[in-house]
């Protein structure tokens, strides 16, 4: 009875690894939430030109732009749990939306499969030159002597930009006020100006201002040092430990997939994002290719989504 029962365990084993090994037979669909030329559009593009070569399949990327990634979200999350609608998710999507908006059209946990993290963009505090404080100790204490004089730039309620400067606002202790623009073709003008006084923002469209002196980065909020700004402190080491923000891509798949596929092409994802090209041409979108096993990323949703949600109540952040 005993033997049956190995035969049976070795049996079922085989036939899962046949499964995997005979996916894809067909083009994969991998649905981006953003419109085309974007940071996560080039990186979805970068990765799924590099896994249809690997597979030889190709990767088709479809742009689902609108309602703030909740329409693409939706569409994944209802396709077939068969490996071939894949979402490149992003942490608006998976653990901000959820704080943000009363009602989802997806379950951001039960709707889909974390398969990994692929891409992190790093963020940064910045300031105008004109602010007198060259570190983040200098800022809090500049800030904390003038309480709702500053202000700070963002691009919408809701966003990145505005809840990685309440969560900073709140860790930190001060009063600053918000200044909501459309985007970074609309802030950086007036940040530049000094009409606004400090974002936190994704680095690409304000690292070569940093590079010539037109503005100042006091810190930045991933874990570790960014490879541009090496000389730039993180949040955490400049007095506020454990202070964390930035933006991620990761890929998931629709609640059901077969565990098999999802191992499998997590393990094509960490072979994709090991890559020297990979690297270097995410690079000047001021991103870095990152990687996870499932169960990481979706404990990093969890965890996340936990982070947001009281930010976002304490901010008043409501849907634009």
């Amino acid at each position: 009875m005993f033997n049956r029962f190995l035969f049976l365990i070795l049996i079922l084993g085989i036939a899962a690894d046949v499964g995997a090994q005979a996916y894809p037979s067909k083009s994969v669909r991998m649905v981006v939430p953003y419109p085309p030329g974007g940071g996560a559009d080039i990186v979805g593009r970068v990765f799924g030109e590099k896994l249809g070569g690997r597979w030889g399949q190709q990767v088709l990327i479809e742009n689902m732009a609108g309602a703030s990634g909740m329409i693409a979200a939706e569409a994944v999350a209802r396709s077939a749990p068969d490996g071939y609608t894949l979402l490149l998710g992003s942490d608006q999507i998976l653990t901000i939306n959820p704080g943000l908006y009363r009602k989802l059209s997806y379950d951001p946990v039960k709707g889909f499969e974390p398969i990994g993290l692929v891409a992190a963009i790093t963020f940064a505090l910045v300031v105008h030159p004109d602010v007198q404080a060259r570190s983040v100790q200098e800022l809090i204490a500049l800030a904390r002597s003038r309480p709702g004089q500053l202000n700070y730039a963002s691009i919408g309620a809701g966003s990145q930009h505005h809840l990685g400067m309440e969560l900073f606002k709140t860790t930190a202790g001060v009063d600053l006020v918000h200044v909501p623009y459309k985007g970074s073709a609309q802030y950086l003008p007036d940040l530049l100006s000094g009409r606004v006084a400090i974002i936190f923002t994704g680095l690409p469209p304000v690292l070569q201002q940093i590079k010539t002196g037109k503005l100042r980065a006091l810190a930045v909020g991933s874990f570790q040092r960014s490879a541009v700004l090496p000389e730039v402190p993180t949040v955490a080491e400049s007095g506020l430990p454990g202070f964390q923000m930035g933006a991620w891509f990761g890929v998931l798949a629709p609640g059901g997939t077969p565990r098999e596929i999802v191992a499998w092409l997590n393990r094509e994802l960490v072979q994709v994002a090991n890559l020297s090209e990979v690297r270097d041409r995410l690079a000047p979108q001021g991103a870095q290719p990152v990687n996870s096993t499932p169960e990481q990323f979706g404990a990093q949703i969890k965890a996340e989504m936990a982070k947001w949600i009281p930010v976002i109540k304490v901010s008043g952040a409501r849907p634009e």
